[in-house]
């Protein structure tokens, strides 16, 4: 499955103009462009987009996975994730069992 925020466009005004007017920023090819961090991507970041070589979007890309992060949190096991503690155990919290 391709990531959900990949696009690829002809040029950086943004949209997929087939045909570029003169004095108008284009590419002869069109480019990967990530919707969620809003730029152009090199081809070995669309790499990850497309899932090639082993590579998985929603596993690997920490720009999907900062995104596509909080629309996954609390789905699966019914409990959710608390951003005030990120990284925290416990133990790490003091709790003295």
């Amino acid at each position: 499955m391709v990531c959900p925020f990949l696009e690829y466009r002809r040029g950086s005004a943004g949209g997929e103009s087939a045909e570029r007017k003169e004095g108008e920023d284009g590419f002869d090819e069109p480019r990967a462009y990530c919707t969620a961090a809003d730029r152009f991507v090199q081809a070995m970041r669309a790499d990850i987009c497309n899932d090639r070589y082993d590579l998985v979007h929603d596993r690997d890309c920490e720009i999907y996975l900062e995104h596509a992060g909080s629309d996954r949190r609390g789905k699966g096991d019914g409990e959710t994730e608390s951003h005030e503690n990120d990284g925290e155990t416990a133990s790490e919290e003091g709790d003295d069992r």
